[in-house]
């Protein structure tokens, strides 16, 4: 009889997690005791020292759940069609290739240029491609990155430090990549843009820094690579690698009216929801799909083509608004059980009296860890927005600095994360040992998650 192989773990679907959540919620509100906070007057403003328990349970059961599934996608439709909408941008602007031709002219103007100049362009142009238009697929770069590392007669760290290190990092920090969570936080989208702008790029120069020091180590002395005993030999490298893959790139005129169309919107939209938040939605809605429409004429899509793609995008993200919905589901079913704000009292006890930074700092900590077992951002967000919303309200906190703890809790362990296909794909593609990229970049993740809870400390008084 032949062995069966062993199969290791796989998260499960995001619809199964979500169900799960909703029944693991119904059952608690058989067993944890119901309670509420005083409120004023008005029984709006709640007060968070003043508990007590109701003396009475009000279980929700499956049945019910299931039964406020509709309530919870109906009043989550503004923030799903915000969504859906957005994914259509995001879709038009893929589908006019204006980031591959970028690359490709970007890839054609360096491969003559020197060690440290390919490194820097490269590591820069690779963390604004992961800001602001970042997804998985861009492991198609990696050996982008490895014939560099070939034509400089260095290893394969630095191929995948160069493109999946830099993409990652920018995916992490970039000031538009939580607008999904913001909207399920209720918090202001793209909040603190120009902060987090700020410090993707220190964050961008902290990565660089890492790089470019590590390349001139190893240039110096290759036997301090950690690939050296794995049989790597810059001197076996010829430096004529074929690079024929390379052909000559334009980007032009309309490559950079795109472009400028494309980012100039995030800013526009920030200023938007600091000057008129009533109608901010329907602003942010309507400026999205005009966007869009204009970023698909500008790059000669006909009519077909442009319906098309605007289709897909919707599409693309309708799952993503289903699963906001069924986060509201969760938040209902706590709600109607009468329980979240026991558990909220019980989850904020030990932060009151402190300060906000430290609160802070303990979210994007306690993140840093979830994300090692959970990377999918979308999963996490889930998950765990429909209790970090309250509790940032009972402690008084601000909703987008809470996002913000969000975002760099999940980004940084990203990098060694062995359950993200991204990171381990890009290692497959470069065949470098995963353990060896493990140990090269713990260290340099561990320092930023140190430079994240400074970041945060730091928000806890500017952007609150």
């Amino acid at each position: 009889m032949s062995e069966k192989k062993k199969k290791g773990f796989k998260m499960p679907h995001l619809l199964w997690i979500m169900f799960g959540l909703i029944l693991v919620m119904c059952a608690l509100t058989y067993v944890v005791p119901a309670g509420s906070f005083a409120r004023d007057e008005a029984g709006k403003v709640l007060d968070p020292i003043v508990f007590n328990y109701l003396g009475a349970q009000s279980p929700v059961n499956p049945w019910m759940a299931v039964m406020s599934i509709l309530e919870g996608l109906t009043g989550s439709a503004t923030i799903v069609f915000a969504v859906m909408t957005s994914g259509a941008t995001i879709a038009i602007i893929l589908e006019s290739k204006v980031f591959d031709r970028l690359l490709n002219y970007a890839v054609y103007k360096l491969k003559d240029k020197g060690q440290n100049t390919i490194i820097i362009i490269m590591f820069i142009l690779m963390v604004y491609l992961g800001a602001f238009g970042g997804s998985d697929a861009l492991i198609a770069i990696v050996p982008i990155g490895v014939l560099f590392a070939k034509k400089l007669k260095l290893d394969n760290i630095t191929a995948v430090a160069i493109t999946t290190f830099a993409t990652l990092l920018g995916f992490g920090t970039g000031p538009t990549k939580q607008v999904n969570n913001e909207l399920l936080m209720g918090a202001t989208p793209y909040g603190n843009f120009f902060f987090r702008f700020v410090v993707m790029n220190i964050f961008m120069l902290i990565g660089m820094f890492f790089v470019v020091t590590y390349c001139a180590k190893i240039k110096k002395d290759p036997s301090k690579s950690p690939m050296y005993k794995q049989g790597w030999d810059p001197d076996e490298e010829s430096g004529e690698v074929d690079d024929s893959s390379i052909v000559e790139a334009t980007f032009g005129l309309r490559d950079i009216l795109l472009l400028t169309v494309f980012l100039g919107q995030y800013p526009i939209i920030v200023w938007y929801s600091m000057n008129y938040s009533a109608t901010f939605y329907p602003f942010m809605i309507g400026f999205g799909i005009l966007i869009g429409l204009i970023c698909g004429v500008i790059a000669g899509m006909d009519a077909d083509r442009l319906g098309n793609t605007f289709a897909k995008g919707i599409s693309s993200m309708a799952f993503v608004g289903f699963v906001i919905g069924l986060a509201r589901v969760v938040s209902l079913v706590m709600s109607k059980g009468q329980i979240l704000e026991t558990i909220i009292y019980f989850l904020t006890q030990p932060l009151q009296g402190l300060p906000s930074s430290v609160s802070y700092v303990g979210m994007t900590a306690i993140i840093s860890v979830i994300n090692v077992v959970i990377p999918s951002a979308s999963s996490k967000g889930a998950l765990l927005i429909p209790i970090m919303q309250p509790i940032i309200d009972t402690l008084k906190l601000n909703r987008n600095v809470g996002v913000m703890a969000f975002q760099y809790g999940d980004g940084f362990t990203n990098i060694v994360s062995p359950l993200l296909g991204w990171t381990v794909g890009s290692c497959v593609t470069a065949n470098l040992p995963f353990d060896k990229w493990f140990r090269w970049a713990l260290p340099k993740v561990l320092i930023m998650i140190g430079g994240a809870f400074v970041v945060m400390f730091i928000a806890s008084f500017v952007c609150s």
